[in-house]
């Protein structure tokens, strides 16, 4: 399931209880009678930037709980312009389909192998290669962070230059590929900056799939991310603690596998442990199952059944 393209209407991530989305019922009908077949989900990937955040208690010895409040881990949400014609006015991380050339051997690389992100992802080599570009060429493009270098050591610093924006216009426009961009760049993609965390796939009774890769990735130091890209029309960087209160309190919108990753890093104090911990965790599909029991839709999502939604038909 891809934050930067799901269809919009989803309910935020909230206890059980969540009212099934109108488009929903009548597909899941369809479904459960054999009379739709899923479309093919779409590889995509979305990455979760962190940083470390020193608030202004620190910063001046002052005393502050709700400036104390502010210190700590980090993530960066951007709001889709209520005009996109998918998830418009939903919070989501930086991400988007896997674009063709993304799986080419050509491109420069540093890090972990495609055959061990594969082992990693639980993916081919060559499916692993695409999602881990895609992961780091949408992250450059949506919001101004780039995880590559001269070499396996280094890390570019500074890309918020006119030149460099008028890279990501050319990459998102598809008129230059990452491959291409790094070539000329002189760089080489640093795989080792990523993280594995998830995996979502869209319900088959979606009209739109998404078979998505999502990954947590430190804002490289010299870097700063993109006031308001050019698909938002608001940033924030907030503690996942405090995104999944505004979630839940629907001041914001977000999709269940965005609000249910900022759950997810809740217990991080810090970018690295956030890291440490993706080595750690286990990538297995997560994907919504819908069932009609006595006239009444039900959708779940094994393992996390705060996500449940239902209504009667």
């Amino acid at each position: 399931m891809s934050d930067r393209d799901e269809p919009q209407g989803r309910t935020p991530g909230r206890p059980q209880g969540n009212p099934l989305p109108p488009s929903w019922a009548q597909r899941i009908d369809a479904l459960v009678r054999g009379e739709l077949t899923p479309p093919q989900p779409r590889l995509a990937s979305t990455v979760v930037l962190l940083r470390n955040h020193v608030g202004g208690a620190e910063a001046r010895g002052a005393e502050s709980r709700a400036e104390r409040a502010e210190a700590g881990l980090q993530a960066y949400l951007l709001r889709r312009r209520s005009s996109m014609a998918f998830a418009g006015g939903m919070y989501a991380y930086p991400g988007g389909g896997v674009d063709p050339r993304d799986g080419t051997t050509a491109i420069g690389w540093a890090g972990p192998s495609a055959e061990e992100w594969g082992v990693r992802l639980g993916c081919p080599p060559e499916t692993a290669r695409a999602v881990v570009c895609a992961a780091v060429r949408e992250t450059f493009e949506e919001a101004g962070v780039l995880l590559a270098g001269a070499d396996e050591h280094s890390v570019v610093a500074d890309v918020s230059g006119e030149q460099w924006r008028a890279d990501r216009v050319a990459l998102e426009g598809h008129e230059l590929s990452f491959a291409e961009f790094l070539t000329r760049r002189g760089l080489v993609l640093r795989s080792d900056l990523l993280g594995g965390w998830a995996r979502w796939i869209t319900p088959e009774f979606e009209e739109r799939r998404y078979d998505t890769w999502f990954f947590v990735a430190a804002v490289p130091e010299g870097q700063r991310t993109a006031e308001v890209p050019g698909e938002a029309d608001r940033v924030e960087w907030l503690s996942p603690g405090e995104a999944v209160r505004r979630a839940e309190s629907g001041e914001f919108l977000m999709l269940p596998p965005t609000v249910t990753t900022l759950r997810e890093l809740e217990p991080y104090g810090a970018a690295a442990q956030a890291l440490e911990a993706a080595r750690k965790r286990e990538i297995a599909p997560i994907m919504a199952r819908a069932q009609i029991v006595d006239g009444r839709v039900s959708v779940s999502w094994s393992g996390h059944p705060e996500l449940t939604m239902g209504a009667g038909t």
